[in-house]
């Protein structure tokens, strides 16, 4: 039976959950952030060692700046109290994304919250905050080439590992990665660490993605065959 040792989720369709009920989009992110915190508990007791986030990519910046506003005061107003508690469980939290257009009060508040629990030895969670898989990349051949300009890395030493130590955070491949709301695309999520996932798309927008549903995604994992390029259960790491 395959094993998660990190799982990802693409939050989606708090938008659409608000629209179908008549509210409004904020509504529907706060309603998300709810059900967030409630999963985040959940896979924190299960054997699974990291949980990987996409909460707001590089391309959210061009939604309309009444709603970039209220995502940004959500995670002002919520995230430093959620960190506190998420603390008290020995939860470890990391955030990937790029620093540049996010304002100074948020970037600190990332910096603290991951100082703060840079030594808890539970469930280690990922939130891709600013984040896009291409940037990650792209930035990680710049660090490499500013290594090499000085060097302190030589051309031949670059292999998959070496580029691997350059991306935003040091973290196992992503086993499944589960997207809500019924859209079947990866959106520039950790392309990188996405190369042999396992992949589901519940029909189901993310306030209404419930443990059951995450349970009922996790079944559908363990029962897939896995061939990482090659045999059935073939060593991830090829």
């Amino acid at each position: 039976m395959n094993k998660i040792e990190h799982l990802a989720i693409i939050v989606d369709g708090n938008r659409r959950w608000a629209k179908n009920r008549g509210l409004s989009p904020s509504k529907g992110h706060e309603q998300g952030l709810k059900r967030l915190k409630e999963l985040t508990e959940y896979i924190a007791k299960k054997n699974i060692k990291v949980l990987s986030i996409y909460i707001f990519s590089t391309e959210n910046f061009k939604r309309e700046k009444k709603e970039v506003d209220y995502l940004m005061h959500l995670i002002r107003t919520e995230f430093k109290k959620w960190s506190q508690d998420l603390n008290k469980k020995d939860i470890k939290v990391v955030f990937s994304g790029r620093k540049e257009p996010l304002e100074k009060d948020i970037i600190e508040l990332e910096q603290e919250i991951t100082e703060k629990t840079k030594n808890n030895k539970g469930l280690i969670v990922n939130f891709c905050m600013n984040y896009g898989g291409h940037a990650e990349i792209t930035d990680a051949c710049k660090k490499i080439a500013e290594k090499v300009k000085e060097a302190e890395i030589k051309i031949e030493e670059i292999d998959e590992k070496k580029v691997e130590s350059f991306l935003y955070q040091d973290l196992p491949p992503v086993d499944l990665m589960i997207r809500t709301s019924g859209e079947k695309r990866i959106s520039n999520f950790l392309l990188w660490q996405l190369s042999y996932a396992e992949l589901d798309f519940p029909d189901v927008n993310f306030p209404d993605f419930t443990k059951e549903e995450l349970e009922k995604a996790i079944t559908r994992f363990e029962k897939r065959e896995r061939r990482f390029g090659g045999n059935k259960n073939e060593n991830k790491n090829h």
